[in-house]
């Protein structure tokens, strides 16, 4: 009777158990689950430059968003893919710079258009164990920016022409606004705007004022930025039209505004912070001749 009272305990309470069993083991994998860090996605963004030497140069930047701000990814492969009807031709690999930056060029005779006479690029990045792959691509038209100095007495001035290259023929691009530009040590300076006529051409007058290099030389820049058919074009020429900027290092006089002041402000400053200094030093003195005088007076005083 004993047995059989056991017997019976044990099946009414295995259910139970194996249940719990059970729901431990999946809370347990929800939780595993759960534990797995989240991958970080990166940001891609992707340009490209039509040259006038009819080479393209791919831009490519990389970033990512953590814990609410984004951050620019430095040491990041990645690979520029040529896109055909046919296949897709890998170009090379390269390494961002600190900026998170990558910038490739691709040479004419490698560039190869589709049956619509289209350019098409990608960019990739293989991921890793922290961060999700990514890519992206882009689809322009080929053109042609060239630019060409024009000087008519005293009057100096850039013609600038563009073409279709996408067709059997080369065919002029009108109503196109092209930003003209000069180049400077850290950026362009902007001159101005044309746009192009039915020809595909315009011109602009150039300042007389602009300074140059040691040689009077400036660097003139045609630019077609962010059109939705072409992308992005530029083409630049070096023309002698500046004014001369000597490069040599001189010494450069006293003033207030350069690193040599004059010697009566130096003088000047000189006694000032002596004097300030001096009263801390007599004060500083006069506190250690006070502590060595405090025990003898206390002596005499007993």
């Amino acid at each position: 009777m004993v047995l059989l009272l056991v017997v019976v305990f044990s099946l009414a309470t295995t259910p139970s158990a194996l249940a719990q069993d059970s729901t431990a083991a999946i809370v347990a994998t929800e939780d595993s689950v759960s534990a797995e860090p989240e991958l970080i996605s990166p940001s891609i963004t992707f340009i490209s430059v039509q040259n006038a030497d009819k080479s393209v140069r791919l831009e490519a930047a990389i970033q990512a968003k953590v814990k609410g701000s984004f951050y620019k990814l430095p040491q990041i492969k990645l690979s520029f893919l040529q896109v055909t009807d046919a296949a897709e031709t890998p170009l090379g690999n390269v390494i961002t710079d600190r900026a998170g930056k990558a910038v490739f060029t691709v040479k004419p005779e490698l560039l190869a258009g589709n049956a619509a006479g289209e350019l098409h690029f990608k960019v990739s990045y293989a991921g890793n164990k922290q961060m999700e792959a990514g890519e992206e691509e882009l689809t322009v038209k080929r053109a042609l920016l060239t630019v060409e100095p024009v000087k008519e007495d005293s009057l100096l001035s850039v013609h600038i022409k563009l073409l279709n290259l996408s067709g059997a023929e080369a065919a002029p691009i009108p109503e196109t606004t092209v930003g003209i530009y000069v180049k400077r040590l850290f950026s362009a300076l902007k001159i101005g705007e044309i746009t192009t006529d039915e020809a595909g051409e315009a011109s602009l007058e150039v300042p007389k004022n602009l300074p140059g290099d040691a040689k009077g030389n400036i660097i003139l820049i045609a630019r077609v930025e962010e059109n939705e058919t072409y992308g992005n074009m530029e083409a630049e020429v070096s023309q002698n039209w500046g004014t001369i900027v000597s490069d040599q290092i001189t010494n450069q006089p006293r003033a207030l505004w350069s690193s040599h002041p004059p010697l009566w402000m130096l003088i000047t400053f000189i006694l000032l912070m002596s004097i300030v200094w001096g009263h801390y030093i007599v004060i500083v003195v006069q506190l250690f001749r006070l502590r060595k005088e405090e025990p003898s007076n206390l002596s005499s005083t007993n």
